[in-house]
């Protein structure tokens, strides 16, 4: 009922355990597979989740495998994905396809308020009780339809929301992903008896949770769970009166339960006396759920005072009931072992900077070894230089490596907008390859080396049956990931470049904008080349080279820039690709990109990082 987390495929029982320890355990789980990768070649929001390792059957064990866990399990669908390869059939099928492929629970309706028409009809046809969540507001004639949504852009107060006002049953998740306080959410959420999404890593950017906000959590979600009927039944009364200023309150009851969940809004006092003045009902005991303890209050003309203890910013919850259930006194006891552990730093944790992965210097070669890879690709070689390097990138909710002057909390008020960031970096003297690695030259590299990956997922999935398509023996050899790009350089004797060394290669110390010219669509567009240190001058001002990428097969290039921050793995492409999607912003930068652009991309699995469009070059 209450939690949300979206994750990338990982060891689930390491991604669960960590959930009931921080936040008291999830009750969904969002399968996101697409953003922000989608658009840096041609591959679909449903070939994401195909391309996962071990494809959909895979996936269906770890559904199958959250359902015995009662944790249930949503697919995402991304409307705006219309510019990339299209499905023989519809989306709505394909998404239905999806889901019972996948027995799914629920499809998120990222950007959405509701779904399109015809998709309630064919899931109910696929998969009876299917949910839908929006992520924006769902409108009061489509409620029926949706049994819930995210309330992410709403006011902080705790008010009453709408949707769950008119349809009880409507499960509303709370959200503010960037938010380093989500005492707000946590509020509002407690006081509507609706739910939280827990996001602790949106795409890739660290967002973490404070310890006193996961406390508050972690009291409210058994509260929420227990009691699920109260909270989606009619006896709701919203903002009802208290006994104490700093505090708001809702009433939820039945005929035989009254239960008020209680918020302090003060940032910098506890309340630890009268809450609550009410009407007392003969036999009626009363108990506070959050701190696991029965309560004593004072008993005068009918009405009873009820007192207890809340911390700074933080919930309780009383409850009045005549009846006293068998269980109430272990599921007390729970709740006092989980207010023992409340741990109240509201301190934002830090964020740990991710971290290049040092690259193995190549193994020197054999005279006869050197001999025989001497004619693989011509190299320029490159003087030491200090410089100063700007790079530009397009703000996405994956963020970057470094973006001084852009916390995660402006990172959306800023979304696909361009940002530069500049460093002075100091050079040693290297060789730069002047060319990529073409087909051809992988195609040696594999007969002598006897190179076969540790995965092979979509590894060089251009060739036909491990042969090289006719005419593009000279073109960029893509559908290489990282390890690939490395086990071709460690065999010739080189090594990948840096990002730094790629960029001066390619702009020199001048600043050239792009690293090809006119001699260079001329005389090399026919072997599939993307520029490097051949170039002689750039694109007149409103010309575009994407015709000639087309024609080239250009790609994006590895470099040897792996970060990691504990949670994510990434790498930096240079020099952009022929390849762009179209229709949306939301889809990964494509095209021509001018030396300083850089792409972040999200490391996650062969299959995925294989791509159509990225290719490498060496350095020594």
């Amino acid at each position: 009922m209450c939690c949300f987390i979206t994750m990338t495929i990982t060891t689930l029982s390491g991604t669960l355990a960590h959930g009931e320890k921080e936040f008291g355990g999830y009750d969904a789980l969002i399968l996101w597979q697409g953003y922000p990768q989608l658009g840096f070649d041609d591959r679909n929001q449903f070939d994401h989740y195909r391309q996962m390792p071990g494809g959909l059957a895979r996936l269906r064990e770890l559904v199958d495998a959250c359902h015995g866990r009662g944790i249930k399990v949503y697919v995402d669908y991304n409307p705006w994905d219309t510019g990339t390869r299209r499905e023989a059939q519809s989306d709505i099928d394909a998404l239905a396809e999806l889901v019972e492929a996948l027995d799914a629970d629920a499809v998120f309706l990222d950007t959405m308020s509701s779904a399109a028409a015809g998709l309630r009809e064919r899931l109910d046809a696929t998969r009876p009780g299917t949910s839908l969540e929006s992520e924006v507001v769902v409108p009061l004639e489509h409620l029926h339809t949706h049994p819930s949504s995210w309330a992410q852009s709403i006011e902080d107060v705790p008010g009453v929301l709408r949707n769950k006002w008119f349809e009880r049953r409507h499960m509303q998740h709370r959200i503010r992903r960037w938010q380093a306080d989500h005492t707000p959410e946590l509020h509002t959420a407690w006081m509507n008896g609706t739910g939280m999404v827990v996001w602790e890593n949106v795409f890739g950017t660290p967002v973490w949770w404070c310890e006193r906000d996961k406390s508050i959590l972690r009291g409210m979600i058994g509260v929420q769970r227990r009691y699920a009927e109260l909270f989606c039944g009619e006896g709701w009364i919203p903002l009802v009166a208290t006994a104490h200023p700093k505090v708001q309150a809702s009433l939820w009851q039945d005929k035989t339960a009254r239960l008020w969940t209680l918020v302090n809004d003060s940032s910098d006092e506890g309340v630890s006396d009268e809450l609550l003045q009410v009407a007392h009902r003969e036999g009626e005991r009363y108990f506070d759920l959050i701190r696991g303890e029965e309560l004593d209050p004072v008993i005068s003309d009918g009405a009873a005072e009820v007192s207890s203890a809340i911390r700074p910013r933080g919930v309780g919850a009383i409850l009045a009931c005549a009846e006293t259930p068998e269980d109430l006194r272990a599921f007390l006891m729970r709740q006092r072992e989980i207010d023992a552990r409340a741990n109240w730093d509201a301190s934002i944790p830090v964020v740990v900077q991710a971290r290049v992965r040092p690259a193995p210097p190549p193994a020197p070669l054999s005279a006869d070894e050197a001999a025989s890879r001497a004619g693989l690709t011509d190299m320029a070689h490159i003087e030491a230089q200090p410089f100063e390097m700007s790079v530009t990138f397009t703000v996405r909710e994956c963020g970057f490596y470094d973006a001084p002057g852009l916390p995660p909390s402006l990172r959306y008020i800023y979304l696909h907008k361009p940002w530069t960031v500049t460093r002075q970096v100091e050079l040693r003297p290297f060789n730069f390859d002047r060319t990529p690695v073409t087909n051809a030259q992988f195609a040696a590299f594999l007969a002598q080396s006897g190179y076969v990956p540790a995965y092979t997922d979509n590894f060089l999935a251009h060739w036909n049956n491990g042969e090289i398509p006719d005419g593009s023996e000279d073109h960029p050899v893509v559908w290489v990931d990282l390890n690939d790009a490395r086990a071709y350089a460690a065999w010739a004797g080189k090594r990948l470049p840096s990002e730094e060394e790629w960029q001066y290669a390619a702009q020199g110390h001048a600043g050239r904008k792009y690293p090809w010219g006119e001699e260079w669509r001329s005389d090399a567009c026919n072997h599939g080349q993307t520029g490097g240190t051949t170039a002689v001058d750039q694109f007149p001002e409103g010309r575009t080279p994407e015709g000639v990428y087309d024609l080239c097969g250009n790609a994006w290039e590895w470099t040897e820039s792996e970060r990691s921050d504990g949670r994510t793995r990434f790498a930096i492409l240079k020099g952009g690709s022929y390849y762009k999607a179209g229709g949306s912003e939301w889809y990964a930068d494509g095209g021509a990109q001018a030396n300083d652009f850089a792409a972040k991309y999200l490391l996650m699995s062969a299959g995925i990082d294989r791509c159509a469009t990225i290719g490498f070059r060496c350095a020594r």
